[in-house]
This record gives C-alpha cells, structure tokens and sequence, in this order.
C-alpha cells in the first residue's frame, strides 16, 4: 500500500490548485498511476467543482475521484480556511475507492451535503465513518463527488479497497457533573434535573462569574447522554452530545438541540481546549494499541467549531497525530457534522472529530 497528500493554495478557485495537489502528492508517493484519489475543495469551488475534479483525475490518470467542498482543507503540512485550497490523497498497489455494496456491514467512507441528510440513509449502510460537505456559514452551496463526478444525491458511499481502517472518535468535553435522571421535560426544554430545576444544576457547576442566566456560556456546553450504565460509560467516553441552546431563567428550564424523555440520564458538559488535546491524545494510543505496525494513512474529520479556532490559532489534534505518527500522510476538512458509528449505530455529531487510520491487508 502507498499513500501520499498534497496541499496547494491560491488567490482564485482555479481547477490548477487540483491538479497541483495531485501532482505534489504523486510526486511524495512515487505514483504514476494512483488507483484513487480523495479530493477536497475549499468553499469557494462550491458553485462549480467540476473543473477541479477533472484537473485532479487528468493528473492521476485514473477516474475514481471523491470527495467534497468544505470551509477548510488539511493535510499532515498544513490547514487552509482563509483561502481558495484543495487537498488531496492519492492512493495505490492495491489500495483504492470504490462503491459501498448494497447491505455492506464494514467501514463505509460517507460524505454527504447536509440537505441530502437522511436519518434512515445514515444509520443504515454498515459502520458509516466520515463527515458533511458544507462552508463557513452553514448555508451552502454544498458538493459532493465520486467517480469524477458531482453526485446529484449530495452524498456518497464509498470503501477504502485493500485496507483495513480502525476508527476512533473524540468528542472533546470535559464532564461537569454525573448523570442524572431527566425528571421534566417539555419538547426541547429540561425542566427539571434530578431533584432540582435544570437551569439551577446547570449553574453551579459553572464558576460564580458565569453563573448569572446572562453571563453563561451557552455556544460551549453540551448536555451528554450516556450509553448504558451511566457513571461507567461517562468514564469510558460512551455518550451522545447534544449542544446547549438556551437558558430560560423565566421557567428555570434548558434548551438543547434534541427531545428527550423523562429518565433519560443526563449529564453536563463543557466544550475546552485542553480536554479536547488531552482526549485526542488518549484516541491515538488507544488505536495504536489495536496494532504492531504503523498506518499508511490517516483520514480526519473534524468540525468547524474544533480546528485552529477553537484552539486559538494552532490545530492541535492535527498536531496530536503528527506527533504520534511523524512521517504518516494524513488529509481532512472541516465540516458541518461528522459521521460515525457509536454504540452500534450511526450518528451525526457536532464539535468533534472522527479519525480513520488506514492498515493494508496482511
């Protein structure tokens, strides 16, 4: 198996910058002829991605090109959110792309544009890993490609031929408070938590600045819904995360981006740099210990709320990987949600970053 990226950037959304990616990535792999290629494109290829795709499978010389547009664009060198960029990943000797069969149980690489989202689609379809085409404003346009083309559907699903992918997921939360019984409810709104009102247990595990309904930080907490026995999944990172949208000091209740029924277990949780590197981090040793070999390539999928901004200016889960894994060729983008398979179903995830690592086969 061979892997390689390559990274280009300029002032225009000029289907060049594809071709300059593959070219850069075939020269580091020693490719002539990539079996495949994973392209991804900057926001402002959206409206017609086209050319692109075509520069980009002229260069390799092969047809099965796939990817997406997106905000931003990474490989192991370097990030682009402020510019037009595309990055790509070539693959060959017996690693490729190819369509997902009907009924595939394994790893199903998905992109999809968020108005293609179908909650039926994502959790059928094996274990679905991947993320959600999109731009900086959450509004589109949005595109998606496979076999050289735009898909007209807005996703596709795909295989990672000739390699074995191990998946990880972080989340990056820190956990305020334990589990707790949801006791009211009323649509999106928690009215009570435990034995108290829900805004009331949501207050006190915040500092005393921000503890005043004006002064707390919504657009950073998340309410976590654990998977099993509650306390021990909280530990084991088994949880579902639901972004906190409102305070209401009126009814004392909280609203989240999701409907819940009376006791469902419940936690509090902070989005936070350090928890996120530190998690990241634990990610990465603990696919490492699933082998006794190094990846040949890694493929990541985090939010646009995760990367350098999120970080203060530094991507440092993409710097988490390099450091684990110096020389390994790594690509992603930055997204609208991100796809991955939990508790043996297919979810839709915000504020986290799903990582495929790449093995061939033995």
């Amino acid at each position: 198996m061979i892997a390689a990226t390559g990274l280009a950037q300029g002032r225009q959304a000029d289907p060049a910058l594809a071709e300059r990616a593959v070219r850069d990535a075939m020269a580091r792999s020693g490719l002539d002829h990539p079996q495949a290629v994973l392209l991804y494109l900057t926001a402002e290829f959206a409206h017609d991605p086209q050319p692109a795709i075509t520069a980009a499978a002229r260069a390799a010389g092969c047809l099965q090109v796939a990817g997406c547009t997106a905000a931003g664009v990474f490989t192991e060198e370097d990030w682009v959110l402020d510019a037009p960029a595309a990055a790509a990943l070539v693959l060959g000797e017996g690693t490729g792309l190819s369509p997902a069969p009907r009924g595939e149980a394994g790893p199903v690489l998905t992109l999809a544009a968020p108005n293609a989202l179908d909650m039926l689609w994502l959790q059928g379809g094996g274990q679905r890993f991947g993320g959600v085409s999109g731009d900086a404003t959450g509004q589109g346009p949005y595109s998606v490609w496979s076999g050289g083309r735009v898909q007209a559907s807005g996703r596709c699903e795909l295989v990672l031929a000739g390699s074995m992918p191990d998946i990880g997921l972080s989340q990056g939360v820190k956990p305020l408070c334990p589990p707790r019984p949801v006791a009211r409810v009323a649509g999106h709104d928690i009215l009570a938590l435990g034995d108290g009102d829900a805004l009331a247990s949501l207050a006190r595990e915040l500092p005393l600045s921000q503890r005043a309904p004006e002064r707390i930080p919504t657009h950073l907490l998340m309410a976590g819904l654990p998977y099993g026995e509650p306390e021990q999944a909280v530990a084991e990172g088994r949880y579902n995360l639901l972004p906190v949208v409102a305070v209401n000091p009126g009814d004392k209740s909280v609203t989240v981006a999701g409907r819940l029924a009376p006791g469902t277990a419940l936690f509090w949780a902070l989005r936070q740099p350090h928890a996120a590197e530190q998690e990241m981090a634990a990610l990465l040793d603990s696919l490492a210990r699933k082998r006794t070999r190094e990846p040949a390539f890694a493929l990541m999928f985090p939010c646009m709320g995760r990367g350098p901004y999120f970080y203060g200016g530094v991507d440092k889960d993409i710097l988490a990987v390099k450091k684990r894994h110096p020389a390994l060729p790594c690509i992603g983008f930055y997204g609208n949600g991100e796809i991955a398979s939990q508790n043996g179903s297919n979810r839709l995830l915000q504020y986290s970053v799903v990582l495929a690592l790449g093995y061939g086969h033995v």
